[in-house]
């Protein structure tokens, strides 16, 4: 089997996984015939690398991962290849900027999950990768967008249409997939990209094929290549079945 496709680089919730968080019988089924047929697969999430894991162990990959939206690339599994912290005085402003409108926040310090509900008096004594916002109400969303892009200095994402993901300038899943490449001695145009949210189409747009899934946003779909099934519908299945083996 030949496929110009070398690298496949998953979003996990939304993509790889279904609404109840996990992964189908067929989808994990195709995942392992294209890793067995010497194509990498590669875990590319928001989530950070603890809860990322037992997928990929799942999967019995043990290639290069991509987690926190590109804020930490790992050459393998537990082996840390790159990080990017946030700076601190972000972290506050963002915090300030949360309490000022009353929403859910939480944010990834490298030791742990934060949020409303937990949040630390030792902003400086943490090394923090990510921050997020979560609100329904569409006005108070745009404020927190429109704060946050007069800050400056911030990558500006979602991993849903009613969250805001922010990762340091520069820091998204397009750059934690070119790492990987580095790594893996491939190039972007070597890569399937597949995703749904906002954190996925800087990917998507570099990739050598950029794919959104059907329930992806709307934006998402615009930019790929190809709109595959759902995460409900075995999508990244099908994505494996046409690109990499060539079967319709």
């Amino acid at each position: 089997m030949t496929t110009k496709y070398k690298l496949l680089a998953l979003d996990m919730d939304g993509t790889l996984l279904t609404d109840e968080q996990n992964i189908s019988k067929e989808t994990a089924q195709w995942i392992r015939k294209a890793s067995k047929h010497g194509v990498h697969v590669c875990l590319s999430t928001g989530r950070a690398f603890m809860s990322a894991l037992p997928y990929g162990e799942e999967l019995g990959l043990t290639t290069p991962m991509i987690t926190v939206n590109g804020s930490e690339v790992w050459r393998a599994p537990h082996e840390l290849h790159l990080r990017s912290l946030m700076d601190v005085e972000l972290v506050k402003a963002m915090h300030d900027i949360a309490v000022e409108e009353d929403c859910w926040y939480w944010a990834y310090s490298v030791e742990q999950l934060y949020n409303k509900d937990h949040w630390t008096d030792d902003v400086e004594g943490k090394e923090w990768l990510k921050f997020g916002y979560h609100t329904e109400d569409d006005e108070a969303r745009h404020r927190i967008l429109m704060k946050l892009q007069d800050m400056g200095g911030l990558e500006i994402t979602n991993s849903s249409p009613f969250n805001l993901e922010i990762n340091p300038e520069g820091v998204n899943k397009a750059a934690g997939i070119a790492e990987v490449c580095k790594l893996l001695g491939l190039t972007m145009s070597e890569v399937i990209a597949v995703g749904d949210s906002m954190n996925d189409l800087a990917a998507i747009q570099q990739a050598g094929l950029g794919v959104a899934m059907g329930n992806a946003q709307q934006v998402v779909k615009d930019t790929a290549d190809y709109i595959t099934s759902s995460n409900n519908d075995d999508g990244i299945a099908e994505v494996i079945q046409k690109f990499i083996f060539n079967e319709e």
